[in-house]
């Protein structure tokens, strides 16, 4: 099987990070900002930052630092996951 036809390599997480992008760019247009990310994933800016450069470093997405919304999806949509609903998490305590 030639390179350009293997299926990525990309973890569960990644999958889902670049399932986003694909769908986030498909429905409004423009790549997602780091900031739509952590609020769809509910994690630290830090965390969205390091997965950004780590699918950037292994040749899944492109991006140009220092540039908003430029990120730009590498990998064949086909073979990414479906997005999976992430949990809703409440501040309101339960009784």
């Amino acid at each position: 099987m030639s390179a350009a036809l293997a299926k990525p390599r990309f973890t569960e997480k990644q999958g889902q990070y670049l399932a986003f992008i694909r769908a986030y760019t498909q429905v409004l247009g423009r790549p997602p900002a780091e900031a739509d990310m952590r609020h769809h994933f509910r994690v630290s800016p830090p965390s969205i930052h390091q997965m950004v450069l780590t699918l950037a470093r292994l040749g899944f997405i492109k991006r140009q630092p220092g540039v908003a919304r430029s990120i730009e999806l590498l990998v064949n949509p086909k073979t990414l996951p479906i997005l999976a609903p992430q949990p809703f998490k409440s501040s309101v305590q339960r009784y």
